[in-house]
């Protein structure tokens, strides 16, 4: 799965520390999910994209091996 958290985080001048105090998780989590070594829950996913005021499929993709 691909993501664009770090392209939305730059967008809108927002640290990692930053988005995780928003949604509710730790830095490393952030780092995790935009390094793409961890899936985020469903839960997780939608609060991101709610705090970019999108929708999910715009903060995350399937690869083509998916």
């Amino acid at each position: 799965m691909q993501n664009s958290i770090k392209v939305e985080r730059a967008r809108k001048d927002i640290t990692q520390e930053a988005l995780a105090q928003a949604v509710g998780v730790s830095r490393q989590t952030i780092i995790s999910v935009e390094s793409g070594k961890y899936i985020p829950s469903t839960i997780l996913a939608l609060k991101i994209a709610r705090f970019f005021h999108t929708n999910v499929e715009t903060i995350f993709t399937l690869d083509p091996k998916d």
